[in-house]
């Protein structure tokens, strides 16, 4: 065993999502379908196992653009590897969510 994280479908499709380039949550929502009551919560866990990062736009940004401010999320190394782990356990992942293959950081 490789001590990779094994995820399931719908972590593996939102570390599709954000590494395509939908890096909010709404905007991972919208591509994969999921309601906020599922991506939110899954966001969080991904974060606390520190798959992705985050960090908050500018209230300047959201301001000009009259809206909340968005929460923006980002692979890190490992969720970039635990990606790659995931794509060979669900093939359809690239085909769903076509990467873009975002640097992680």
């Amino acid at each position: 065993m490789t001590g990779e994280p094994r995820l399931s479908h719908t972590a593996a499709l939102i570390l599709q999502a954000v590494n395509a380039g939908y890096v909010y949550g709404f905007s991972v929502m919208e591509v994969t379908g999921l309601p906020s009551g599922t991506v939110y919560p899954a966001m969080r866990r991904l974060e606390r196992d520190e798959l992705i990062r985050s960090h908050w736009e500018q209230q300047s940004i959201a301001d000009a653009e009259q809206r909340p401010p968005r929460k923006y999320y980002k692979l890190t190394r490992v969720g970039n590897t635990t990606l790659e782990a995931s794509r060979k356990r669900y093939p359809l992942l690239t085909k769903l969510i076509p990467s873009t293959e975002v640097e992680s950081i």
